[in-house]
């Protein structure tokens, strides 16, 4: 009896020893948590090994990567060289997307509304209060806009999807970046919080004559009426892939260090003015060194077989040079 139970509790350790090397865990950035999702799903089916991850906002991911309670952290808003070095960190981007103005305006539907860096800015600084005020209604002389209070909806959590947006709105406006400026969070005037991009998709879609910001693929997905943008080109764009293919096409990825470029007010005549990647952040000094190198199988098995499932789901894969760059740089830096 004795010789079983010493058996049965040394099958239990090497279950629980298989089940820790067939799961690693991640936690950040909701921008891309749609397509994390779906790589994870079919990456569990091709090998078997579990990727948790958990949609807390970039700010989250970079305090639990840095705490090291997760084997790799997410954020849309790239740390610089120092603040790498700091936390002994590497970082490389995972795929593109775009942010986009949405709208819940009765009777405006997607693509009809247009909107400039600027009216933005003022729409969330508070100094364009109405769907009726002329700077709205002279770039939209054909769509039918209520004389209506507007309520912007902003992120409430640390946000890299918010660092992307006012990059944006304070290239757009100088009152915009003196007076509230960059970050992963800001002192907003106006509006209502909404936490993750799930929190502003459903805050817009229960306020009427709201607006908000949120990845392309929550837009999309949820069926909301998102904005045309006026590009650093003069001309009235769409998100769609083929316009964050158009911003990404000839940026310096190779300029920051760990990739960390803003691909915001691209010039382009088809690019999209909020165009972003979204990066990983992993650890040079992690606890368990085969959970980094398993991290970094899955990602490059996502550069090579993810790409139809980035584009189902309206992102855009890296373009090819600058995945063969992170393996180069990166990947090659942690052994298995």
């Amino acid at each position: 009896m004795k010789f079983r139970v010493l058996l049965a509790a040394a099958g239990l350790a090497v279950c629980a020893t298989a089940a820790s090397a067939q799961e690693i865990t991640g936690a950040g950035a909701s921008f891309p948590f749609p397509v994390y999702a779906k790589w994870a799903e079919a990456y569990k089916a091709a090998t078997g090994v579990t990727v948790n991850y958990q949609s807390i906002g970039s700010g989250g991911g970079i305090r639990q990567i840095t705490a090291r309670t997760v084997d790799f952290g997410a954020t849309d808003a790239p740390l610089k060289g120092e603040d790498l070095t700091k936390n002994n960190l590497l970082q490389f981007p995972s795929v593109l997307g775009g942010v986009v103005p949405v709208v819940n305006i009765q009777g405006v539907e997607t693509g009809q509304l247009k909107l400039t860096g600027e009216i933005l800015a003022e729409i969330y600084d508070g100094k364009i209060k109405k769907w009726s005020d002329a700077k709205i209604t002279a770039l939209n002389g054909n769509v039918k806009l209520p004389d209506a209070n507007i309520t912007p909806v902003y992120r409430s959590d640390a946000s890299g999807t918010t660092n992307i947006f006012t990059t944006y709105l304070s290239e757009s406006s100088d009152s915009f970046k003196k007076e509230l400026g960059i970050g992963t969070t800001v002192n907003w005037p106006v509006g209502q919080g909404g936490k993750g991009n799930e929190g502003v998709t459903a805050t817009v879609k229960q306020v009427p004559n709201s607006i908000g910001y949120v990845e392309y693929a929550y837009a999309k997905q949820n069926k909301l009426a998102y904005t045309q943008l006026r590009n650093k080109d003069g001309q009235f764009v769409s998100p769609d892939d083929t316009t964050f293919e158009a911003a990404a096409a000839n940026a310096n990825w190779t300029s920051q260090p760990g990739f960390g470029i803003s691909l915001t007010s691209q010039p382009g005549a088809k690019a999209w003015p909020i165009t972003a990647p979204t990066f990983i952040l992993l650890p040079k000094d992690a606890k368990d060194p085969k959970k980094t190198a398993e991290v970094i199988k899955f990602f490059d098995w996502a550069y090579k077989s993810g790409g139809k499932l980035a584009t189902d789901l309206d992102y855009v894969p890296l373009p090819a040079k600058v995945e063969d760059d992170v393996r180069s740089t990166i990947f090659n830096q942690v052994k298995s």
